[in-house]
C-alpha cells in the first residue's frame, strides 16, 4: 500500500454538474471520499486545477497577454483550493492550503519542509497556483509536487475509468489499457489524458501515474491503496 499519494483534481471536476464555479454537493462527496483515504493511514496531497473559472491557455488575446492569462488561471486554482479546504475541514479532515505564490491573507506559501510536516501529522496539503510560473500546466505541477513531497504515486482523477486507445465518448469500440509504459503514453497521439511534459518528467523520475474514474464511490481509496483500478502508467 502507498504511504503518501498526490491526487490531481481538475477544476471541471469541482464544477460537477454545473458549467462553471463549484458544485458544493460534489465537493462534500469528494471530501468524504478523501477522508476514507486519510482514515486508512495514507497521507494525501492534492493539486487543484482552475478550468471551472479560467483556463489560462485559452484566455489570452484581445489585449490580455498570455502570461497574464496563465496567472489568472493560477488565481482560479487558489479559489478552488480555498473552497475545498473549508469543505474538507468541515468534514473533519485537517487541511492546509499552500500556494506557489504568496496570497498571505488566505493561504500559506508553499514551503517544502512545512508541507512535509503537515503530511507527517496527517493533514491534507492542497497545493494551489500551479508551479507559480506561466506556461506550465497543473498536470506538470502535480508531478513536480509529488516528487518534491516524496509521494509514491500521482492519482490523476478523470471522468472515465482509465486510458483508452481512442476517445470512448466518440468510439464505443475503444479499448481500455490496464497498464501503459511511459513511452507508449508519450508517443501515442491519441492519449491526451495528461500533459506529455508531465508524463515525461514522471518517466525521468520513475514516478508512477494512475488514471482513474473519480466519480465512483470508493475509487480514490482503491487507487491510493494500489488496488489495480484504472490504468497505471509506469
Amino acid at each position: 500500500m502507498n504511504k503518501r499519494v498526490l491526487i490531481k483534481v481538475s477544476g471541471e471536476q469541482l464544477a460537477g454538474k454545473q458549467e462553471n464555479g463549484l458544485d458544493r454537493d460534489f465537493m462534500e462527496w469528494l471530501s468524504k471520499e478523501i477522508k476514507k483515504v486519510t482514515s486508512a493511514g495514507i497521507e494525501v496531497a492534492i493539486v487543484v486545477g482552475g478550468g471551472n473559472y479560467i483556463r489560462g491557455a485559452d484566455f489570452a488575446g484581445d489585449g490580455i497577454e498570455a502570461a497574464t492569462a496563465h496567472y489568472m488561471g493560477m488565481m482560479a486554482t487558489v479559489i478552488n483550493g480555498m473552497g475545498l479546504t473549508d469543505v474538507l475541514e468541515h468534514n473533519g479532515v485537517p487541511t492546509r492550503l499552500q500556494t506557489s505564490f504568496e496570497v498571505k491573507s488566505v493561504a500559506e506559501p508553499f514551503i517544502r519542509r512545512r508541507a512535509l510536516r503537515h503530511l507527517d501529522k496527517g493533514r491534507v496539503v492542497i497545493c494551489a497556483a500551479g508551479t507559480g510560473r506561466p506556461f506550465v500546466t497543473t498536470d506538470s505541477a502535480s508531478v513536480l509536487f509529488a516528487l518534491e513531497l516524496g509521494c509514491d504515486v500521482v492519482l490523476k482523477a478523470t471522468n472515465v475509468d482509465g486510458v483508452y486507445d481512442d476517445d470512448p465518448a466518440k468510439n464505443d469500440q475503444a479499448k481500455r489499457f490496464e497498464s501503459l509504459s511511459f513511452q507508449e503514453a508519450i508517443e501515442n497521439p491519441k492519449i491526451k489524458v495528461m500533459d506529455k511534459a508531465a508524463i515525461g518528467l514522471a518517466m525521468e523520475q520513475k514516478l508512477p501515474i494512475v488514471v482513474f474514474d473519480i466519480r465512483q464511490e470508493g475509487n480514490i481509496l482503491k487507487a491510493a491503496q494500489g488496488d489495480g483500478i484504472g490504468t497505471k502508467i509506469s
